[in-house]
């Protein structure tokens, strides 16, 4: 991706992880704050400004990956108990993550790579490191026919650093999870005219979880105003894997309460738009099953 003129990479860091992050959009700055000096009361006065640099703020979109789902939604989560991994082993595969959407969650570090390579300018390249990054809410995007994309927004309080290690991090082209392979129960029946969702966290003051479901608008089918159960399930369909124990997580979202129908029809077709929820209940997720474990 091009930012700017400069091609950009994000890399996430951790204890046991560094690794490339694909991704749509990239807009990770450093936070500024702004000490101000007021004028005297009397006489002409003069007001300064003074820059400070706070930390991180920003947001990474990125496609979930086969390889980068389990960690992404780990950060995003976050789990009273760590995940276990094995590290290039088909055994990532096999790990669960029983994960809830905590305010308090573990921290990384995030390595921003900007290269510019045109005939007009020199090749020159900036890499930043952002340290003890959190995310203070996320989004889950499913929509048909598009790739399943992940919003974090990062926050941190240290200020960004000069990363000189000029080894290449190998870019992540995995398996991409796709809006057409995910399954919608609710309240135990599936159903087949919903055409995607949104799921937005805050993590800010507590956790605070939404969720827009878009919906084909047809006659005596809509969904109610109180759900006590979505289970939201999504897979990969490819023969190279065991279908009940690669490439599937899914997500658990308890007594949901309508908030408001922002449907506005306008056409004979059908219409395809969103009801907007708020999770009262719990909400949980499982990334890839054990083998002991069937999902139908």
């Amino acid at each position: 991706m091009k930012v700017n003129g400069c091609d950009c990479t994000i890399v996430i860091k951790t204890v046991n992880h560094e690794f490339d992050v694909p991704y749509s959009e990239e807009t990770i700055r450093e936070a500024v704050s702004v000490l101000q000096e007021e004028a005297a009361i009397e006489g002409d006065g003069i007001c300064k400004a003074i820059v400070k640099k706070s930390g991180v703020t920003g947001c990474v979109v990125t496609p979930l990956t086969l390889m980068t789902a389990p960690l992404l939604l780990y950060l995003a989560f976050g789990s009273a108990g760590k995940p276990f991994f094995v590290s290039e082993t088909r055994n990532i595969f096999n790990s669960r993550l029983n994960l809830l959407p905590l305010e308090d969650t573990d921290t990384f570090d995030l390595i921003q790579d900007r290269t510019v390579n045109s005939e007009k300018l020199a090749v020159s390249s900036e890499r930043k490191l952002y340290e003890c990054c959190r995310i203070k809410s996320f989004e889950l995007r499913i929509e048909r026919d598009q790739a399943l994309k992940l919003k974090l927004d990062v926050c941190g309080d240290r200020p960004a650093s000069a990363y000189f290690y000029i080894d290449d991090v190998e870019r992540e082209r995995g398996e991409r999870f796709k809006g057409d392979c995910v399954d919608y129960w609710i309240n135990g029946k599936e159903n087949h005219f919903i055409y995607g969702i949104t799921l937005s966290v805050k993590k800010e003051g507590g956790t605070k979880t939404e969720i827009w479901i878009r919906r084909e608008l047809q006659c005596g089918n809509d969904l109610l105003e109180n759900i006590d159960e979505f289970v939201i399930t999504v897979r990969l369909l490819c023969d190279k894997y065991e279908f009940r124990n690669y490439g599937i997580f899914r997500i658990t979202l308890k007594n949901l309460v309508l908030i408001s129908d922002e449907t506005y029809i306008n056409s004979a077709d059908t219409v395809i738009d969103p009801l907007r929820y708020y999770v009262s209940g719990s909400v949980s997720a499982d990334v890839f099953t054990s083998n002991n474990e069937v999902i139908q």
